[in-house]
């Protein structure tokens, strides 16, 4: 099928999308929209993109577009998706794909009715290196997965609403889909939450968190998520013989096999744009007219929300 994309919003992830679906040799990114109609133009312009709209309902009635990329901050993830829906637009919408378990609910319901595709856009569960890490820990080579221990870290600047809760902000909602999804994906089994802590900044979003959890294999995990201090991004699986070690985890091009005898193997996938896997998947699903993925599933980012939502009101009644 024809597959001509429209982008909802100007942000900073936007240029990469853009190169990821021109990179996956299927699919053209054939309008870019905004509130603000200089800046869609401006975009549109610096990534040669042929329609710019200065409001999203234009894009919306442009009929030549059939699915909608939406990238705008997270508090309006459920409502751009659902006008998308509306429209007769597949959805392909950023994590966090919504701030609570009856939005994803509801929109995945009606897509089906709709007979449309709708997906949260995830890239780590479709890295090659994650994929041949679950060949490797699936193998036994290493032993029984005990421990995982992960952290990362980005300035609240890198996006100016990340610090705001009204906008869905801060790095429980910002960063921890990562974790429980890639998890998820390593291991066939969605995490449990066990306990977790927050440190809020002064405009009341989640600045810092530690999260703990475990899934039914006994495996306890141990994530570190923080806007203040550029802490060293690594993820590492933790087995009875050996461990593996994977820098900047959530977009990770490569990762090192510690085995216990001191040898170690590298994983190494080199590519331009780390979303061009995700899009070739999308693309794949769309080609076989299915309306959702086997792989980010309806059911991965319902669960997943639900822990989100879960955990964001506990902290937020610790913080009051």
């Amino acid at each position: 099928m024809k597959k001509n994309y429209g982008i909802l919003s100007t942000a900073s992830i936007v240029p990469r999308f853009v190169s990821a679906v021109r990179a996956s040799g299927d699919g053209t990114v054939l309008a870019i929209a905004s509130r603000s109609a200089e800046k869609a133009r401006a975009k549109a312009g610096q990534f040669g993109i042929e329609r710019a709209y200065g409001s999203y309902q234009a894009l919306m009635d442009d009929k030549d577009v059939n699915i909608v990329y939406i990238a705008t901050i997270n508090s309006e993830h459920y409502a751009n998706c659902l006008m998308a829906l509306e429209h007769g637009k597949h959805v392909i919408c950023e994590k966090p794909f919504v701030l609570k378990k009856q939005e994803a609910e509801h929109l995945f319901r009606l897509a089906i009715e709709r007979g449309l595709f709708i997906m949260e856009a995830q890239k780590v569960v479709f890295l090659p290196v994650m994929e041949a890490i679950k060949s490797i820990l699936q193998s036994g080579r290493l032993g029984q997965v005990r421990l995982v221990d992960m952290t990362s870290s980005c300035e609240a600047t890198y996006n100016n609403w990340l610090g705001l809760p009204e906008a869905g902000g801060g790095c429980l909602y910002g960063n921890a889909s990562y974790t429980i999804q890639m998890l998820t994906y390593l291991f066939d089994d969605m995490p449990e939450y066990r306990a977790g802590a927050a440190i809020h900044s002064p405009s009341g979003a989640d600045a810092q968190c530690v999260i703990n959890l475990a899934n039914q294999a006994g495996v306890l995990i141990v994530s570190k998520i923080s806007t203040q201090v550029n802490a060293i991004n690594k993820a590492f699986i933790y087995a009875e013989k050996g461990y593996i070690e994977i820098a900047d985890y959530w977009k990770a091009r490569k990762a090192t096999v510690h085995h216990v005898g001191g040898e170690t193997e590298e994983l190494h996938f080199p590519c331009d744009y780390e979303l061009v896997y995700e899009v070739q998947h999308i693309h794949e699903c769309l080609d076989m007219h299915m309306l959702t993925s086997p792989l980010m599933s309806p059911d991965m980012t319902i669960k997943t929300i639900s822990m989100l939502e879960s955990i964001h009101k506990e902290w937020s009644g610790q913080h009051q």
